[in-house]
């Protein structure tokens, strides 16, 4: 082969190479990196982000990961950093093919949700718990219709729980609790469209009556404890329901126990510190749970069988005249 035929090959061999080690390193969209870059620019370039180099394909970044063959950025997720402070950046509503946005544990994130977040919809979940975020739930969040997973507790946001998120056909677990959030329990939240979701709405502020519409859900599980919520809770309840966990605690809710009828699918019934009064059903020594009354007004004697003298006093202590084992004996 003549020198410059071999020479030619040579330098059509080096670019090739060269072309397809470039077309690699560049998996990541363009629009994409810039908009992940203007997000790094807006947490004033935070280490945890120090692998977002310009001159590296994104879907290699840390927190960042891309479909396998779009190579578009499907997920975000920023965990457990104090030296990210400042807003959510509007920029996140520029993914639009993201499905999971997770920005977890970062203490000086503060603001209100994001309204941009409203644009991302393909987006599947979203965890912004234990920041330190504030304002209202946005009504916006319902029109995400591929949820499964909504995540916002442990922060300070306020106000009403938007009728809308029942509206989220795919939910399996909504997440509002350790908030300071008001007002009732939506009516709305006795309609969820497909999915009924895990359902935690415990350490607001909650108040007013349960919405009787809840009767016609079956939760798997509801954790509403220390709120202000009134009144009675069989709605929640039913022989043919499979609820398995209740945390009903430290509110003021005020019924009969001994008129509830329990699905003999529960686990934990915790109903310690409210005004409910009657007496423990027989029917609940069928049942293999932990239980919790403590702190109410319930009369009589503890039935005897199943796993009710099991429990410490604990869990039956601080009610009117409740007597039987594991309390004192009954008077006669």
């Amino acid at each position: 082969m003549a020198p410059n035929l071999k020479l030619s090959c040579l330098l059509f061999s080096l670019i090739f190479f060269i072309s397809i080690a470039i077309s690699v390193a560049q998996l990541c969209n363009p629009a994409d990196k810039k908009v992940l870059l203007n997000i790094k620019k807006a947490f004033n370039n935070p280490y945890v982000l120090s692998s977002w180099d310009p001159k590296q394909d994104c879907c290699t970044w840390y927190s960042v990961a891309c479909h396998p063959t779009t190579h578009r950025v499907v997920s975000l997720i920023i965990l457990a950093d104090d030296k990210i402070s400042g807003q959510i950046p509007p920029e996140v509503g520029d993914l639009p093919f993201l499905q999971t946005l997770m920005l977890h544990k970062l203490p000086n994130l503060n603001g209100p949700i994001q309204p941009t977040i409203a644009n991302l919809s393909h987006l599947k979940s979203l965890d912004l718990s234990w920041n330190n975020l504030s304002g209202s739930l946005p009504s916006f969040l319902g029109s995400l219709k591929n949820l499964t997973l909504l995540n916002l507790s442990f922060n300070n946001l306020t106000g009403t729980i938007p009728s809308s998120l029942s509206q989220l056909p795919n939910l399996g677990s909504l997440h509002l609790d350790r908030n300071k959030l008001t007002g009732q329990i939506p009516d709305s939240f006795g309609y969820f469209e497909g999915e009924i979701p895990y359902l935690y709405l415990s350490h607001n502020e909650l108040s007013g009556k349960l919405p009787a519409s809840l009767s016609k859900m079956d939760f798997n599980v509801i954790s509403l404890s220390r709120n202000r919520l009134e009144g009675g809770a069989w709605m929640l309840f039913g022989a043919n329901k499979t609820t398995q966990i209740v945390d009903l605690s430290r509110n003021l809710l005020e019924f009969n126990l001994s008129e509830v009828v329990f699905p003999r699918s529960l686990t934990t019934l915790d109903l310690n510190h409210n005004k409910i009064f009657g007496s423990i059903p027989v029917a609940m020594t069928e049942l293999t749970f932990q239980l919790n009354v403590s702190y109410n007004r319930l009369c009589g004697q503890i039935p005897v069988g199943g796993r009710l003298q099991s429990f410490d006093l604990s869990s039956y202590f601080h009610n009117k005249c409740l007597c039987g084992a594991p309390l004192s004996s009954c008077k006669r």
